[in-house]
């Protein structure tokens, strides 16, 4: 790739381009089992699994779906939140030469039955407390086959449960997911030919535009992802031995965001994967007392802002717990930011999409980092910004243009899609619907989505730029803008804001205090005070919710 103009930021290490290897994406496992076979690979609730048992284990679960019929090419669904189980499964279904198909366990019966739809899946792998919905719907769907594991099943101390236990064995094609691997006793790698260009996994997203689309992930793009994100934050890890590293992992894995930058980075980088299934302050706070030191922990705005104000967080001196915190999957306020580098630990913040295996443009670790930005491009991915309205011509340094991408982090299409694959991908670009400013050393600023801008009196409005203002309130925890339906002016301004524990304030007080800051037309006309906000599964608050139910009270008024 040729020179760019950022790279002179990357962090004295960080290569500019990488010499990926052609391996499986589950071949990059194989290098903390060589390396480490004995180090702990998993904890989960203190319980531990070492690199090799999982080696055995996913192998056996392999050779498992094998005689089950599942053959390459085919859609696995994984419906499992971030427990041991998961790994296993993904590794297995890999190995076996099938795609891994992401679902969210907090998806409706509806959510679920369009995926395997649109995936022609015919194997699940999920667990005991969803199963009230996952019958009916595997007899409507035509499952060919259910595997059921009990989340506690893998924590010493819980008794294992059977098929019987979970009433498995009235319903063909159903299995229990341990009985499986304990009557499995093959450990060979299955023989089956995977290339780089192969599909590894389909990551659902609502992506630039409309339905629910399935983003195909090639092993190439896993293995890319992997090795830049790893590359990207060696800085503070070089010095670590690979013995004592560790991520705390309560990012989804069913999220590509958890899935490469937690899972997968965890195996790269000989890690042990500190798993939290659910996030829940108190635990978590509980989790990081235990450990006097966790090497990465990538998170997301809202679980930073939990962690940062906790009350133990100065007991706890964060600063000598966390070796690298990462944030991704929204943007993180600048009052935020200051806190966290106030406080020692070193931060990152990056952008990136299920459409580019979650990675895309970082800050560097060590290097420049400029407040508001989200960073320059990784290894060998190119960006532009171009024109909003067209897409073709590249916009002027310091103009809002519309972010494109292309490397081996894009994404190879949409599954059985190929209208939408032909809107977003032209000529290897991704189009994003991301609206940024570039700077003269090449760093990005967000503007805001596309679908995101507010238009107000014929005004263009990024809601990005009133969410920082909000954040500068002392009294507010959480908030976020959005444009809501006005016969005057199209659309105006709302806020919607959770306050601080013990803090009070009015609607005319928040409206005020943004009049400080913004220009008049940017301010907020209406302000609606919540205990909480919209959130996806990774934390990311969800406007889209807002907008559709505002639409509701609209069409009712």
């Amino acid at each position: 790739m040729d020179t760019k103009p950022w790279h002179r930021h990357y962090d004295y290490n960080v290569p500019t381009t990488i010499r990926y290897p052609r391996i499986p994406a589950q071949g990059i496992f194989q290098m903390p089992t060589g390396a480490l076979p004995d180090k702990p690979a998993l904890n989960f609730f203190g319980s531990e699994m070492t690199f090799w048992e999982v080696r055995l284990l996913m192998l056996r679960m392999a050779n498992a779906l094998g005689k089950l019929g599942v053959k390459k090419g085919e859609r696995v669904g994984i419906h499992l939140p971030t427990c041991p189980q998961f790994v296993i499964a993904y590794l297995a279904t890999l190995s076996v030469g099938g795609i891994v198909t992401n679902m969210n366990p907090l998806y409706t019966p509806d959510e679920l039955k369009h995926i395997i739809k649109v995936t022609g899946m015919e194997t699940l792998i999920t667990f005991d407390m969803v199963l009230d919905k996952i019958r009916p719907l595997a007899k409507e769907t035509g499952l060919r086959c259910v595997v059921v594991t009990k989340i506690t099943d893998f924590i010493k101390g819980f008794p294992i449960s059977t098929a019987k236990e979970l009433d498995l064995n009235k319903d063909e094609g159903w299995h229990h997911f341990s009985e499986l691997i304990d009557n499995t006793p093959e450990t060979r790698l299955p023989r089956i030919t995977i290339v780089p260009e192969d599909p590894a996994m389909i990551q659902f997203t609502g992506g630039t535009t409309g339905v629910p689309k399935g983003a195909v992930l090639t092993h190439a793009n896993i293995v890319a992802g992997t090795f830049a994100c790893a590359q990207w934050g060696n800085a503070t890890i070089v010095n670590i031995p690979p013995e004592k590293r560790t991520v705390l992992s309560v990012l989804p894995y069913f999220h590509v965001y958890g899935n490469i930058v937690a899972m997968n980075w965890a195996f790269f980088s000989c890690a042990t994967q500190i798993l939290v299934p659910r996030f829940d302050i108190e635990e978590m706070m509980g989790i990081i007392a235990k450990f006097e030191s966790i090497t990465f922990f990538p998170a997301v705005p809202t679980l930073i802002t939990a962690v940062i104000g906790h009350p133990q967080a100065t007991e706890l001196n964060l600063a000598k717990r966390l070796g690298l915190l990462n944030s991704g999957a929204a943007p993180m306020p600048v009052e935020l930011i200051e806190k966290v580098q106030d406080m020692g630990i070193f931060f990152s913040e990056g952008w990136g999409m299920s459409e580019t295996t979650s990675l895309g443009i970082s800050n560097p670790i060590l290097g420049l980092k400029k407040a508001g930005s989200i960073g320059i491009p990784f290894p060998d991915n190119d960006i532009r910004l171009v024109d909003v309205e067209n897409g073709i011509e590249d916009v002027k340094q310091g103009e809002p243009g519309e972010i494109i991408m292309k490397g081996p982090l894009v994404m190879k299409g949409y599954w059985n899609n190929p209208e939408e694959t032909a809107g977003q991908l032209r000529d290897g670009w991704l189009y994003t619907g991301d609206v940024a400013i570039r700077d003269e050393d090449g760093y990005i600023f967000i503007v805001d989505r596309k679908k995101d801008m507010i238009i107000a009196g014929g005004f263009n409005i990024y809601p990005r730029e009133i969410d920082e203002v909000l954040y500068q309130n002392p009294k507010v925890a959480e908030a976020v803008s959005v444009g809501i339906p006005d016969e005057y002016r199209g659309e105006t301004i709302k806020a919607y804001v959770v306050l601080k524990p013990g803090k009070e304030a009015t609607e005319k007080e928040i409206i005020e205090f943004c009049k400080t800051k913004l220009t008049g037309y940017k301010v907020p006309k209406l302000v609606e005070f919540r205990e909480s906000l919209p959130k996806s599964a990774v934390g990311k608050i969800l406007r889209k919710i807002l907008r559709e139910e505002e639409a509701k009270k609209q069409k009712k008024s």
